[in-house]
């Protein structure tokens, strides 16, 4: 009768403890996202989207994929990103191994000298395990077992921590995505800003040879008392003022060149790149398609997603934690004073099995302190999420339109250079026959040489804006 009482009283204060833990705060209700425009214009009817095309058909220019090849191999950032998917893949190990029993060998050896005063050692000196032989005293102790420990995930805890890391861990692969896509993104944009100051440098050059031979001109033009000499002194300066900006361009040229070389993780060296013709070239069509598709090609997308359902996943197993935990452990081995005894069956033998049923019944502080950082986390990551999203339509947009001015931009900056090359030898032979004066000469040459570069300019914003738009729309990492 004793016993069966005690046993309804544990069972009574199991259902009280369970009880008392279930009161579990709820989970806070996230805002809703707001649909996608159907378009980024109201006349675009395009449903082609540029972004799944694979950066390798979509840059065509040789070098450039070699400079490419060799940043995935060698970037350091890259690199660091592929460790941290390494480690997530780890966690998930790791929550795995959670879920199973943990499963032990253990050995070990000790000496124990009770006082004989004592009731162990009392009992200690009176018991005769071996006919004529008393325990000996001090008495030591050998022991070699088995040992299992299991938490039951009934209120799916570990579950969900599992399948958090998992989430995690593909996360994870598309930040990589993500740093892949932008390393890409600036290369080509350093690769084409390379090509736009070989091309400046060129037209610099030319200029200087068109504007030393002005100079020699006026210094006829003074020899025969048409000119002073400060019409000469001016034409020297604008000479010197070109040298210098000749040598700015190639102390640009040797940054960007550094800066590429940064990415492509070695130490400075030329950068193998097609230096003619840069504003021959035509800058590839890109295809917007319709925004919902960002939310399956952008990787920065994707990763918000996946950290707003690894976010729902921890509030889910920090409100576990006000459930009470069930836990087994049981044990299994042998046990002597002697090594010749510690395998004798079953007079060696040991072994337990416990059950034990655990929850928070006062001090929830801890517990609710984590369950409320849970939900601002999950609530972090829905606007993190939206912000992302909003960030990918507003970039995509943008450079959109930037691609569509740049190339009207383009169209008039090529006619006002053509206008102005043609400007310098009617003024060079206006100046010859008396016609115009030096400054007129020189004020066409400076403005000519000026909208060659910014048409040059142009062009490397024309190129520069299709990469970006094409990072934008997802592409880069396939």
């Amino acid at each position: 009768m004793y016993k069966l009482n005690r046993y309804k009283g544990i069972a009574v204060a199991g259902v009280f403890l369970a009880i008392a833990s279930c009161k579990v705060p709820a989970i806070s209700q996230l805002p809703e996202s707001k649909p996608l425009p159907g378009a980024y214009n109201a006349n675009s009817t395009d449903t082609t989207n540029t972004g799944a095309v694979q950066w390798r058909s979509f840059f065509t220019d040789n070098n450039l994929i070699s400079l490419i090849d060799t940043a995935l191999k060698n970037n350091q950032e890259l690199l660091t990103t592929l460790q941290e998917i390494q480690i997530a893949r780890n966690d998930i190990g790791l929550r795995q191994g959670q879920l199973l029993p943990k499963v032990g060998l253990r050995a070990g050896a000790g000496l124990e000298k009770a006082g004989r005063y004592t009731s162990q050692g009392a009992g200690d000196a009176s018991t005769d395990i071996t006919p004529g032989r008393e325990v000996p005293d001090p008495l030591p102790d050998y022991t070699l077992g088995a040992y299992a420990d299991w938490e039951v995930d009934i209120w799916k805890k570990l579950r969900n921590a599992k399948k958090a890391a998992v989430t995690r861990y593909l996360s994870s692969v598309e930040g990589k995505n993500f740093v892949l896509t932008n390393l890409i993104a600036e290369i080509a944009n350093a690769y084409y800003e390379l090509q736009s100051l070989d091309s400046q440098l060129a037209i610099v050059r030319q200029s200087i040879a068109v504007q030393k031979n002005a100079l020699e001109i006026v210094k006829v033009q003074k020899d025969a008392a048409r000119v002073t000499e400060l019409a000469v002194q001016k034409f020297q300066a604008e000479v010197l003022s070109s040298e210098g900006l000749e040598f700015e361009t190639l102390q640009k040229i040797r940054e960007t060149e550094n800066d590429l070389n940064l990415l492509l993780g070695r130490y400075p060296q030329e950068i193998v790149r097609t230096k003619d013709a840069f504003l021959n070239l035509t800058p590839a069509t890109v295809h917007s398609g319709i925004p919902s598709q960002l939310l399956a090609n952008r990787p920065d997308v994707k990763q918000a997603e996946l950290d707003l359902v690894a976010a729902k996943l921890d509030v889910k197993v920090a409100r576990a934690e006000f459930y009470p935990s069930f836990s087994i452990s049981a044990a299994l081995g042998f046990q002597a004073f002697k090594p010749s005894y510690l395998f004798r069956y079953p007079e060696s033998l040991i072994y337990s099995l416990a059950g034990d049923i655990a929850g928070p019944l006062i001090n929830k502080a801890a517990i609710k302190a984590e369950f409320n950082s849970a939900n601002a986390r999950q609530l972090q990551a829905m606007y993190n999420y939206q912000r992302v999203i909003l960030n990918a339509y507003i970039e995509v947009n943008t450079q959109l339109y930037a691609i569509d001015n740049l190339e009207k931009r383009y169209s008039l900056k090529s006619q006002e250079a053509d206008a102005l090359t043609r400007s310098v030898d009617i003024a060079n032979a206006l100046f010859k026959s008396a016609r115009a004066d030096y400054f007129e000469v020189l004020m066409t040459q400076r403005d000519a040489l000026a909208t060659k570069l910014e048409l040059v300019e142009t062009k490397k914003a024309q190129l520069t804006a299709v990469t970006s738009v094409y990072r934008n729309l997802g592409g880069g990492w396939r």
